[in-house]
């Protein structure tokens, strides 16, 4: 008698259209898949209930709300072998593909592609799905591309394609933008007040005050006004990332005024750089991007009262306007301790600093040196000092202004005020090999090549199980420590050596977590 083989039938459509349909394509596509399991009868295949249907997900992602409910059924060794339409269906990315098949192999399950006829068991079953992944890949970076030179090109014309229109504007028929009143007015009052106010938070109380709101009737906040002090489309521009065209519409707001706007703009920004508290705000806000140049923003959660920072890449509010890259959110802590470690690597090297002393005697090169070998790091001084850093999956690039640095300690060896206006003439940019390794905790922690990763959850672990298991054996386990959770944990005592004197010197795989080690000791 044959195995039973629990199938599992996914389907998927990019698009919502045609899904209010009586028969629609994920209709279709699972009698597609039902007729094959029912041909494997005689192979013992069974097809389970559950359904798993995506309508209007991307193949281009893994955030699909069936597809992920899909893993985790098989994470719990509820499915042998998944059923699919085309290949495509399940993912349209080369590396997402790589690690649906690393979850399958995991837990014995295998998926089949019923117009392809391919098997993962076999390495020229994979050979063939990686080139087939391969130019399904392709054809959506093109298609991608497409709608990117088409959204250019509009912008070029100095035309409105896609998205809401600008505050004080509406669009026409042929995608010119119109001025719509009162918002235009409004618009005039916002730059004028701003220049009399001359901050943005006193702005934002005197538009409440005057009962001036957004087009939806809300209280602007005070990301809103930046945005607005700072669009060129009200000069009677187009942007489209670093590019300025000249726009088909009426400008609002004169030039001159445009100009004074952002001259206060930008005295503004240099004040609150400065004013940022490291402790508890975003110390990187503005200096931190992806490895795609997206600027990465501040953002934060809360969970059972704590509170959470992160640095979220704009691809990720905003992809339809950004390409996204491969880092897109990074724990706020990890790359400011990274951060504050590097300038302390940078102040600290006398070989490096000297260089950039060669103009100035020997006894002030000396206190210069010794001013910054004792020197405690600040926000401002971080701040200023980094220019900007690019953080990418493998490496990090951190850029900085030596000539703040030489100025600032020969400040302090002449007890005289700090004059620093930063010119670019002397920036130097420090590139450090790391890898960036996804905790359970959903945050990426960095991992710097060379360096010993001490994780003390791991530690304690493999402690509380040799412990435990002491206690059993003298039979003085306590009532409270035979739980569930305790039998699991007391199983890592049986993890190979090599794992265990890994752990306690700081050299395991970034990846490993207590799960993984449970699973590894079973």
């Amino acid at each position: 008698m044959n195995k039973k083989i629990r199938c599992a039938i996914y389907t998927r459509k990019s698009s919502e259209e045609g899904l209010e349909q009586d028969f629609n394509s994920l209709d279709a596509q699972r009698e597609a898949c039902e007729a094959y399991v029912k041909s494997q009868m005689h192979e013992g295949w069974t097809l389970i209930e559950k359904q798993y249907n995506d309508g209007g997900f991307s193949g281009g992602t893994m955030e699909r709300p069936a597809f992920k409910e899909l893993l985790l059924d098989i994470e719990k060794d509820e499915i042998d072998i998944v059923v699919v339409y085309k290949v495509d269906r399940l993912t349209r990315a080369l590396m997402d593909f790589s690690k649906i098949i690393e979850i399958f192999d995991n837990h014995n399950s295998s998926f089949v592609s019923i117009t392809q006829q391919f098997n993962t068991t076999t390495s020229m079953g994979r050979l063939t799905l990686n080139i087939l992944l391969s130019f399904a890949q392709f054809e959506r970076e093109v298609t991608g591309e497409r709608i990117r030179d088409k959204f250019a090109a509009s912008r070029q014309k100095g035309l409105w394609l896609t998205g809401a229109p600008p505050y004080g504007y509406k669009k026409d028929e042929h995608h010119v933008l119109l001025k719509e009143e009162p918002y235009a007015q409004n618009l005039k009052i916002i730059f004028e007040a701003y220049l009399n106010l001359g901050t943005v938070n006193k702005l934002r109380d005197y538009l409440i005050a005057n009962k001036i709101f957004s087009k939806n009737n809300k209280k602007f906040s005070s990301g809103n006004l930046y945005t607005i002090l700072s669009n060129k489309v009200y000069l009677g521009k187009i942007v489209h990332k670093d590019k300025v065209f000249d726009g088909q519409h009426e400008a609002i707001i004169s030039a001159e005024l445009f100009e004074d706007v952002q001259s206060l703009l930008k005295s503004n920004a240099i004040i609150r750089k400065h004013a940022i508290n490291a402790k508890e705000g975003s110390l990187l806000s503005g200096l931190l991007f992806d490895d795609k140049g997206n600027r990465m923003i501040p953002s934060h959660s809360n969970k059972l009262g704590k509170r959470y920072r992160y640095y979220v890449s704009q691809a990720v509010s905003k992809p339809g306007e950004f390409e996204r890259g491969e880092v897109t959110k990074i724990s706020a802590g990890e790359i400011e301790n990274y951060t504050q470690n590097e300038v302390l690597k940078i102040i600290k090297n006398k070989l490096l600093v000297q260089k950039h002393l060669t103009n100035f005697p020997i006894e002030l090169q000396n206190d210069i040196l010794l001013q910054l070998s004792e020197f405690e790091l600040d926000k401002i001084f971080i701040r200023t000092l980094v220019t900007k850093i690019e953080l990418h999956a493998d490496y990090i690039e951190t850029s900085f202004d030596i000539d703040y640095l030489i100025k600032y300690a020969e400040a302090i060896v002449y007890k005289k005020n700090l004059d620093f206006e930063p010119t670019e003439n002397n920036i130097i940019t420090i590139k450090q090999d790391i890898k960036l390794s996804m905790t359970p905790q959903k945050k990426n922690k960095i991992i710097i090549s060379g360096q010993r990763n001490y994780d003390m959850k791991l530690i304690q672990a493999i402690v509380k199980s040799f412990w435990y298991n002491k206690l059993g054996a003298e039979r003085r386990l306590p009532t409270e420590a035979r739980n569930g959770n305790v039998k699991r944990l007391r199983k890592l005592r049986f993890l190979p050596p090599e794992i265990i004197e890994s752990i306690m010197n700081g050299t395991q795989d970034p990846e490993l977590n207590i799960s993984k080690l449970i699973k590894i000791a079973k």
